[in-house]
């Protein structure tokens, strides 16, 4: 959208530090850490400010979203796309293979790929919990929190839903499988905006990240909060601000955040940069199963071991949603293990890493 802000577009040009792995500083990164530091800045001021940026993008971007679930189904509506998408929407499109000779056209291969293509969208809802971090925080916990978290999974959900819906009403299934850079909604928006499109979503891509930023900058640094305050962290990151805020947790998490800012992958045989975000994606799926599969055995466990104690709220269905969620997170941690180890196994090895730390910071 502005030829300046482009991630080749250096202020200090990349510096190998491995044949893979490179530092630099683009304009690009630029405004990423420019952003960081913002957005910590606000919510170091006080929760009413990080609330307030919160709550302006939450509404921006899911304004966004709504207004492109709408072009899609009305001024996008292809009744011609709609008809050969339904004809042939159970009938085996190109693939390329999940793994050697195995495709998605088995049944074996059908389930595997369905594993596989899980880490995105997996990543896109794993801030559903979040809220919970600033719990003590929030008026009347017992009732806001569970309502916020199923509220806003069942909107998300939704969401989703109808943002495909309006794809296949736009867009032909083989134009969405070789979507540039697997951008299906800027696809869908030039299709029916051809001068503009390009601008409208990087105009709502930016919104979107703005509002994901801040979330995760104002949860995460209470989850740093509660950890000081155990013993397990940094014992200036469990104090509380003059404005009420853990200011220190959430400095040295911009300080973290700003440095990853920094490192690009090199693929040596197309010649190009990438970012390592991409690569903490992949990496971070796997091992966020793995903890919310803890969690709920943690769930099952402490109702044998501390029958007496009070439940507020309830876990629908148990025993048998718990176990059924168990299973199908442990398949899904399985499948990617096999099929794709490259980015699995990075994220195991680095939670991992945790133990010997967490034995540390527990010693007296």
């Amino acid at each position: 959208m502005f030829p300046w802000f482009s991630e080749s577009n250096y202020l200090i040009a990349p510096i190998h530090l491995s044949e893979r792995y490179a530092i630099s500083l683009s304009t690009v990164q630029l405004t990423a850490m420019a952003l960081i530091l913002g957005l910590t800045v606000a919510n170091i001021l006080g929760l009413r400010y990080g609330k307030l940026v919160q709550n302006l993008f939450t509404v921006a971007k899911t304004g966004a979203l709504l207004a492109l679930i709408v072009l899609g189904l009305t001024l996008g509506w292809n009744s011609a796309v709609v008809s050969e998408n339904l004809a042939t929407f159970w009938t085996p499109h190109p693939s390329t293979p999940v793994a050697g000779d195995l495709w998605s056209t088995s049944l074996v291969g059908l389930v595997m790929a369905l594993g596989v293509a899980q880490v995105g969208s997996l990543f896109s809802a794993d801030s559903w919990h979040v809220v919970a971090f600033a719990a003590e925080e929030v008026e009347n916990p017992r009732r806001t929190l569970p309502l916020s978290m199923a509220l806003g999974t069942l909107a998300v959900t939704a969401l989703y839903l109808l943002a495909n819906l309006a794809y296949l009403a736009s867009l032909r299934i083989a134009e969405i499988q070789q979507a540039p850079a697997d951008r299906v909604a800027t696809a869908m928006v030039q299709r029916i905006f051809p001068e503009s499109g390009v601008v409208l979503m990087s105009a709502a891509i930016m919104v979107s990240t703005l509002g994901c930023n801040n979330g995760l900058i104002l949860a995460g640094a209470r989850a740093y909060y509660a950890m000081a305050r155990d013993g397990l962290f940094f014992r200036r990151a469990g104090e509380l601000s003059s404005a009420r805020t853990p200011a220190w947790g959430l400095a040295l998490q911009a300080a973290w955040s700003i440095l990853l800012v920094l490192p690009r992958t090199y693929d040596p045989q197309l010649k190009s940069y990438g970012n390592l975000y991409g690569d903490l994606l992949d990496y971070v799926v796997s091992a966020a199963l793995l903890f919310y599969i803890l969690t709920i055995a943690g769930l099952i466990r402490l109702r044998f071991t501390r029958p007496d104690v009070d439940r507020p709220v309830r876990a629908w269905g148990y025993p048998w949603v718990p176990v059924l969620y168990i299973l199908g997170a442990g398949a899904i941690v399985a499948i990617l293990v096999v099929y794709r180890p490259m980015t699995t196994w990075p994220g195991l090895v680095l939670v991992a890493l945790g133990a010997p730390v967490y034995l540390v910071w527990r010693r007296p």
